[in-house]
């Protein structure tokens, strides 16, 4: 193997892909980026097993096709101490090879590319969708923070994609709260699911980047491979089947709070702070016209309580949250305002954008309350 390649594009290329190295791992070649060098193109591999991403670069200088397993860790290390300029790589030997740049070189070891483990990918009856780049980030993003840590029900780890050819949801629940992500720009000729783990789909959002139009989904029911550009990502499904999540929307919540969201959320954080650190409990106090929010820790003798002036129409209510639930879902919704749906104190509350801008607000968010004194 022999080429010359730009260091900061190398470079670039490794942090990328390294996000799927191990840090330690049973099979101690997963530890290694897998180069493979085909004319003017460089392909590079990382994985660690469950997870793999691919990426390709062209290169300058190819003389000869090859393939090899580097150290990651050495070769970042080396790459990120080079200032911009081409690098010059080539085998010396059965087991090393030389990386040469303007003032010097390094000699690192190579481990033989055989013993890289093959990279499983969905099989011929794979289904297949292209979803928008910004949708699909939005989604992930929007959905992955309510995934659960469940060993019992895994199906509960990741976001589970619910596809139809006129809408695609995304949906995340960890049994305290659910949230949804709708999107119609995905195209899809059948209705079909998967779930994806979280951590494949926060790997996901962080490689995708903003010049990125369109990704390209193959799943089976057992892998599932993300392309664009000139990068892919396979990973291994969650298996499993999902709870039905619209069996537990609620349709007849008559009892409505129109408020705006920072407003509400910068309140509950305030008053958090005087609310018992194992349970975070606040408890909402809402009138005609007023919201009131309180919090105490007994144990300490702390308490706050604020008051809102909000456009709330329904009976009077006592409802009690985890805070940090609460705060979750306002955080990562973007709208200005926010409409919040109750039944009574013991069913779960449904968290919509306003009216005004449900057009382009595609989340919510189900939130189970907690039993207040």
């Amino acid at each position: 193997m022999k080429l010359t390649i730009s260091s900061t594009n190398l470079l670039k290329a490794l942090a990328d892909v390294s996000k799927a190295i191990p840090s330690k791992s049973p099979l101690p070649i997963l530890e290694n980026f897998l180069f493979v060098l085909k004319g003017n193109k460089l392909e590079i591999t990382a994985s660690d097993s469950e997870l793999t991403l691919v990426t390709s670069l062209e290169v300058e200088g190819a003389e000869e096709d090859g393939s090899i397993a580097v150290p990651a860790r050495h070769m970042t290390d080396l790459l990120k101490e080079l200032p911009d300029q081409p690098i010059g790589i080539k085998t010396t030997s059965d087991t090393s090879f030389e990386c040469s740049w303007a003032s010097g070189k390094s000699d690192l070891p190579y481990f033989p590319a055989d013993d890289y483990p093959e990279i499983k990918t969905p099989g011929q009856d794979a289904q297949k969708v292209v979803f928008p780049a910004e949708s699909l980030v939005d989604g992930i993003q929007g959905t992955v923070y309510a995934t659960a840590d469940d060993e019992i029900r895994p199906a509960m780890n990741g976001i589970f994609f619910d596809i139809e050819p006129g809408s695609t949801t995304l949906v995340a629940s960890d049994s305290h709260k659910l949230i949804c992500y709708t999107t119609k720009d995905v195209e899809a000729a059948e209705k079909a699911s998967f779930i994806l783990h979280k951590k494949p789909a926060s790997v996901l959002r962080s490689i995708i980047g903003k010049d990125v139009e369109n990704v390209e989904i193959l799943f089976d029911g057992a892998n599932a491979q993300f392309t664009f550009g000139a990068t892919t990502m396979v990973c291994r499904l969650v298996v499993g089947k999902y709870p039905k999540y619209r069996d537990v929307i609620p349709t007849a919540n008559s009892n409505v709070l129109r408020i705006d969201r920072q407003l509400l959320l910068n309140t509950v954080k305030r008053v958090a702070v005087c609310s018992n650190k194992a349970s975070n409990h606040i408890k909402l106090t809402l009138k005609e016209g007023q919201l009131e929010i309180t919090a105490q820790d007994l144990g300490f003798a702390l308490a706050a309580y604020e008051k809102v002036v909000c456009d709330y129409q329904g009976e009077e209510l006592n409802i009690g949250f985890k805070s940090t639930f609460l705060t979750e879902i306002l955080a990562n919704m973007s709208c200005n305002g926010i409409v919040i749906k109750f039944a009574d104190a013991r069913r779960a509350a449904l968290i919509l954008p306003a009216e005004e801008e449900a057009d382009t607000e595609k989340v919510c968010g189900i939130l189970m309350p907690i039993m207040i004194q």
